[in-house]
């Protein structure tokens, strides 16, 4: 027998008590002679303190027992082992822990990769719409309302995409040079884009590529993976412009650009308006852009549209020697587009 203490979760009175096993169990005497038996399968190690060794019960919050590190070694199989990386991988060991525990988490990144397109088709359209208008609103009061503008890009967007979704093509009188899809069949493209572009041409193959990202429901993705399922469902939460922030920053996958790039093609050809003008612009935004170092490109079209030579390439090789493409807009209606957000086009 030896001295040891114990705390009995009651009170915060600490009992001297002697310790000893006794017909496979152990017996913990208090001074007054009294005894207590703890179910040993209740019994956890909690430290090493010292020259003691202290366990817990897992069924009496605040149970202490202080035993000598001495007799814990002699009471051997009675006592539970200490635990030294936590309770199940103690039971499983160390390796196959961290074998589970990276399998684990491949199965979560996979599934969180995976799951927005799973569940995109499911999200229905109304739903969707409420979201995106919520998030849209009348974007700060920045809208521009140029009649003539609005028109010859409402028309641009119908030629396009035909039997596509119903969409809300608007300009933003924001100096920036971009454009973006958001949930609901809300495009949004920034007056310096307008500005920057060297005919209509250029904004077609932006706006298809905008479009091919509603279509094929890459917002719908996008809006799940930032803001959740649930939250899609229930409606939104936080602020509407701090939710349109986060989705004009999102960026999609390689795959999704890679679709709407090439769905935008076949809008272009469709519509009989040459791919040159957008391979022009990507030649040209990116040289500029790039000279303009990180500062400038932060909230520019390369930083949520990353410009490849593939992407390049694959607007040039569309291009069909000596054919009659005809000009997205007439010189009128591109002239009305530019002065959208100005006097002139109000």
């Amino acid at each position: 027998m030896e001295e040891g203490w114990l705390y009995d979760g009651v009170t915060a009175v600490r009992r001297p008590v002697t310790v000893s096993a006794e017909d496979g169990r152990l017996r913990v005497e208090l001074a007054d002679g009294s005894d207590v038996a703890p179910p040993l399968q209740k019994l956890t190690h909690v430290e090493s303190r010292g020259e003691w060794e202290v366990y817990g019960r897992s069924d009496v919050q605040g149970w202490r027992l202080g035993i000598p590190a001495e007799l814990a070694r002699e009471l051997g199989k009675l006592l539970p082992g200490r635990q030294r990386y936590g309770r199940w991988i103690d039971r499983v060991g160390l390796v196959p822990a961290i074998v589970v525990g990276v399998a684990l988490s491949a199965l979560a990144i996979f599934f969180g990769s995976h799951f927005p397109v799973w569940a995109a088709p499911y999200v229905p359209a109304s739903w969707e719409k409420r979201f995106g208008d919520a998030l849209v609103g009348d974007f700060g009061g920045k809208f521009c309302k140029g009649k003539e503008g609005q028109a010859a890009i409402n028309k641009l967007a119908a030629e396009l995409s035909p039997r596509g979704p119903s969409l809300n093509i608007r300009v933003v009188d924001i100096p920036v040079v971009n454009a973006a899809a958001l949930p609901g069949g809300n495009v949004v493209v920034f007056d310096k884009l307008l500005q920057e572009a060297d005919g209509p041409d250029e904004l077609a193959g932006i706006l298809g590529h905008e479009i091919a990202h509603i279509e094929e429901r890459h917002v719908t993705q996008s809006m799940i993976r930032e803001f959740g399922f649930d939250l899609i469902v229930a409606g939104l939460g936080g602020t509407a412009g701090a939710n349109a922030d986060a989705l004009l920053a999102a960026r999609y996958s390689r795959g999704s650009e890679s679709q709407a790039d090439s769905d935008a093609v076949k809008m272009l050809a469709r519509a009989n308006i040459s791919p040159g003008g957008t391979a022009g612009f990507f030649d040209r935004i990116s040289r500029q852009e790039i000279s303009m170092g990180p500062v400038g490109t932060g909230l520019s079209y390369l930083s949520t549209h990353p410009v490849s030579e593939d992407r390049r390439r694959l607007f040039r090789s569309k291009v069909v020697p000596g054919h009659d493409y005809r000009p997205a807009l007439s010189e009128e209606e591109w002239q009305a587009l530019r002065g959208i957000c100005t006097r002139t086009g109000r």
